[in-house]
């Protein structure tokens, strides 16, 4: 992480990056303009959040039918249930931590993966930056080179810096490098991928881009599949223009696709088939 000004600024104004954020802002606004909004947009965020759990899961290994996750009350029964149940959790509490992520980002990190977790039963490596030596499990990424503790202390506490500092750039391009930035790193023993992606989440509604929260960008990461995410992050990864400007633009693809998980919903609740 660059120690300019705005180092995020520069990164809106790359190849592609201007067109997924103008294209994401059109999206956002035809959903928030739906009739069905004006008048039943609880329903529509209960909804989103239910499907954006169900994918965030689903990219940490844990691909559950909807409806599978809509039924199931106990989330502790194996790795997979512990998976749901940390990403139904996480997205619950996303939505509490609003007011403190801008003050306090390290704070919110680690309440979010306290939360993941669902206990304290782990000691001390529960919602604290892992020492080094400290292993941690995130299969998805397990081929992608693990930063050194320190490494990870450093741009963490950077991070922190340009999030309390506040930028320019869009709302798309915050959340698209909190998002990389954090599953760069994976500096929780566990659950790195889905508290990267609730981070995601509290930058695009805590920015004003989907106040309501009823965009899930981890629908459309799922709906995109393990493969492609994992070809935009190396994308982040490597630290390029070119690389950057096709992460934030695969992040900008799962914003509309949950745009359009939402429409659909919006329009089956118009039907009354909802």
């Amino acid at each position: 992480m660059s120690s300019a000004a705005d180092p995020l600024a520069a990164l809106g104004a790359l190849p592609g990056v201007s067109e997924s954020v103008d294209s994401v802002r059109k999206a956002v606004d035809r959903v928030y303009g739906h009739r069905v909004m004006r008048r039943r947009s609880g329903e529509i965020t209960s909804e989103a959040a239910l499907r954006a759990a169900r994918g965030s899961a689903a990219l940490s290994g844990a691909d559950w039918a909807l409806e599978e996750v809509r039924r199931r009350t106990d989330f502790g029964a194996d790795a997979e249930a512990r998976t749901v149940g940390a990403a139904l959790r996480l997205t619950a509490e996303a939505g509490q931590l609003l007011s403190i992520w801008r003050q306090s980002p390290l704070r919110v990190l680690a309440r979010l993966h306290l939360v993941a977790t669902g206990t304290a039963a782990d000691g001390d490596v529960v919602g604290r930056p892992r020492l080094a030596g400290e292993p941690v499990d995130e299969p998805l990424l397990a081929d992608v080179p693990l930063p050194s503790a320190d490494e990870v202390a450093g741009r963490l506490d950077g991070l922190s810096r340009l999030v309390i500092a506040g930028s320019s750039a869009p709302a798309l391009v915050v959340a698209a490098v909190v998002h990389g930035e954090l599953l760069a790193l994976r500096p929780f023993a566990s659950y790195n991928g889905l508290v990267a992606r609730a981070a995601e989440r509290i930058v695009l509604v805590n920015s004003g881009l989907d106040p309501k929260a009823i965009c899930p960008a981890e629908v459309g990461h799922a709906e995109q599949g393990r493969e492609a995410y994992l070809a935009a992050f190396d994308g982040y990864v490597s630290g390029t223009a070119e690389g950057m400007a096709e992460w934030i633009a695969h992040c900008g693809r799962a914003v509309e696709l949950g745009v359009r998980e939402s429409t659909a919903v919006c329009e089956a609740l118009q039907r009354g088939a909802a």
